[in-house]
């Protein structure tokens, strides 16, 4: 288990308690799960980012910003849909351009 992923667990776990998230609780909880080669920076650095975020309010809406921005991408790409060749050749003499640049 990768040690990002053990701090996080460690946070969830805390959190699912209602029990504060600080450095020292996520550092003990990942100790007593036997994963020791984690460096104490790292408990800290979690502890500072997570202090004041609401755990279950992110879990929940994971994902929940990008409806807009697929349905915008989605457009996008049927608009464009007819103009697929000509940012081809605009590669294709592109790329002719920078050979001619090398002396081929």
């Amino acid at each position: 288990m990768s040690s990002d992923l053990a701090i996080v667990y460690a946070a969830l776990i805390l959190k699912d308690d209602n029990v504060e998230v600080t450095a020292d609780k996520l550092q003990t909880l990942v100790k007593e799960a036997g994963l020791t080669e984690i460096e104490p920076i790292w408990f800290s650095l979690y502890a500072k980012a997570l202090e004041g975020q609401d755990l279950k309010e992110l879990i929940f809406n994971v994902g929940a910003g990008a409806g807009p921005a697929v349905a915008g991408g989605a457009a996008a790409a049927g608009g464009a849909a007819g103009e697929e060749a000509a940012p081809e050749e605009a590669k294709e003499e592109e790329k002719e351009e920078s050979d001619e640049d090398m002396g081929f």
